[in-house]
């Protein structure tokens, strides 16, 4: 008996899954994951992420198995999984959702288009997120996201599964072989799997969402800066919608539906999930640049700023940065947190990036491998199109510059944060907490320990840093080259987004925005 074959890759749910709906409408299905071991050798990847996939899978193996499947991974490179699927049981088709990922996917997932072609097969590709494949215009993105969060969600139909014919094949064949989420282990040489950070799977994403939709929405908007407030306020929901626990169609309208249904005096939680469905927006306008052209993963979106800082290069600096050792405190306090947690507010993210682009002068591509590591969230779409604008190298974007004594001031002005995650700074006195490195000497003598001081004077190098990109910018060359970069990836409406409810949404301030 023939069926259809779904391969699930960030898409780890049942629910609005397009994949599955439309392959079980055909006739029998066969689930599949597929561990690939060169996927697991790129530089942007983490124990963290494997584990995080490895509890999503669990939750989807349960809610499969309660319909009478169960998701099989096997262990290889695409190609070959399915070469030896097909060769012990040949399938129909192959159902999957689209993927914006990184260089390694991209290429990969043009070997398996090859493979399908000369095997007959049709590959049935869905869109995941609100991202247009093949987008011509840039003037079309806005409808196109706006038709698909509006589009009703995919309902499952009754699933008929595929089972294995008994007289399968005479002789062993690796499809027959595959792991379950129990069993399946990680690659030894991954590191990096923080003790605080967010656990897999859709039920504790539905638990999230429920949660910042009845309640937490009410801070949203004021308490999204601060990495002392961020944490309980923000959706933190990123993780779940990279890895598709939850499609965000369903974010979408669940959020809408709590608008329509929220009574008047609730000023405050409108104003906050106002404010989140821009950010929702915004997510599909990032991850659309990479789509639109994967090689702003490893150059520079406007090539007018190639070799601004790639030979200069500082390794000492980079290693400070990664080991939370720039003395400034702020910055130092978000590396330990990001560490430990796998996550960092949007602020404290940004200022890390203006740190290393502009006072330490690093090229941002080996900064954002580091950091894709760190982000449990890690979507590639949005990380290399943040590093790039907070870079300076798009070249069409206000140069974004946050100085970590300020950032201290406006969202630690008592210390807690710092003072949580550099034990060493709850021996400062308040009136150097911002500044620890002009600290007399005696003062500092009662620490009891050494205090980094600062890589460099921070205001020098950073009007060095700025001076040195706007001399780029100004040139003829550059400023020409910038047309071509607003009509590929510029937003073409601010962000406002129709909702079919009273509800009126009001205008996001750029921070919430994102802009770009």
């Amino acid at each position: 008996m023939s069926y259809q074959l779904v391969w699930f890759k960030r898409d780890l749910r049942c629910e609005d899954h397009a994949a599955l709906v439309e392959a079980a409408k055909i006739g029998p299905i066969r689930c599949i994951y597929v561990l690939e071991p060169t996927l697991w050798m790129q530089p942007d990847v983490a124990l963290q992420h494997f584990e995080f996939i490895r509890e999503s899978l669990h939750d989807l193996d349960t809610q499969l198995r309660l319909r009478g499947g169960t998701i099989e991974i096997h262990v290889g490179e695409v190609t070959e999984v399915l070469n030896n699927i097909w060769e012990a049981n040949p399938f129909q088709g192959l159902h999957s959702h689209q993927e914006t990922g990184n260089g390694f996917t991209y290429s990969r997932d043009r070997d398996v288009s090859k493979w399908c072609q000369s095997h007959g097969i049709h590959w049935s590709q869905y869109a995941q997120f609100g991202v247009t494949r093949g987008l011509k215009n840039r003037n079309e993105w806005q409808a196109n996201w706006q038709a698909h969060m509006e589009a009703p969600l995919c309902e499952l139909p009754p699933i008929q599964f595929w089972k294995a014919p008994l007289s399968s094949m005479p002789v062993p064949n690796p499809s027959a072989h595959y792991l379950t989420p129990s069993t399946m282990k990680a690659p030894a040489h991954l590191r990096h799997n923080p003790p605080l950070r967010q656990r897999g799977g859709r039920s504790l994403a539905l638990k999230t969402l429920n949660s910042f939709l009845k309640q937490r929405s009410m801070w949203y908007r004021g308490g999204i800066s601060s990495p002392l407030s961020a944490p309980d306020v923000c959706s933190r929901l990123s993780v779940y919608l990279t890895y598709g626990c939850l499609s965000i169609r369903e974010v979408v309208q669940a959020t809408n539906e709590e608008l329509l249904q929220m009574p008047p005096d609730a000023s405050r939680r409108k104003s906050g999930l106002t404010a989140f469905m821009s950010r929702l927006y915004w997510h599909c306008h990032f991850i659309q640049k990479l789509e639109s052209e994967p090689e702003i993963e490893w150059r520079n979106m406007h090539r007018g700023y190639d070799a601004l800082r790639e030979n200069e290069f500082n390794d000492d600096y980079f290693n400070a940065l990664k080991d939370g050792k720039t003395g400034w405190p702020m910055v130092d306090a978000c590396v330990i947190m990001l560490r430990e947690t796998g996550w960092l507010n949007f602020r404290m993210r940004a200022m890390l990036v203006s740190v290393a682009a502009y006072p330490l002068w690093l090229h941002w591509k080996p900064v954002g491998d580091w950091l894709s590591t760190q982000f449990l969230d890690y979507e590639p779409g949005i990380h290399w199109s943040q590093l790039q604008m907070q870079s300076g190298t798009t070249g069409i974007n206000v140069t974004r510059v946050y100085n970590p004594i300020k950032q201290a001031q406006d969202h630690d002005q008592k210390g807690f944060f710092v003072r949580k995650w550099l034990p060493y700074m709850r021996q400062v006195p308040d009136m150097w907490l911002f500044e620890p490195w002009n600290m007399p000497q005696e003062v500092q003598n009662n620490i009891g320990r050494d205090i980094p001081q600062p890589l460099v004077d921070i205001a020098v190098a950073t009007k060095l840093s700025k001076d040195r990109l706007h001399a780029r910018r100004n040139l003829s060359e550059v400023r020409a080259g910038k047309k071509s970069v607003v009509d590929k990836h510029a937003s073409r409406a601010g962000g406002s987004i129709r909702k079919k409810s009273s509800a009126k949404t009001t205008e996001a301030s750029p921070q919430l925005t994102l802009e770009f």
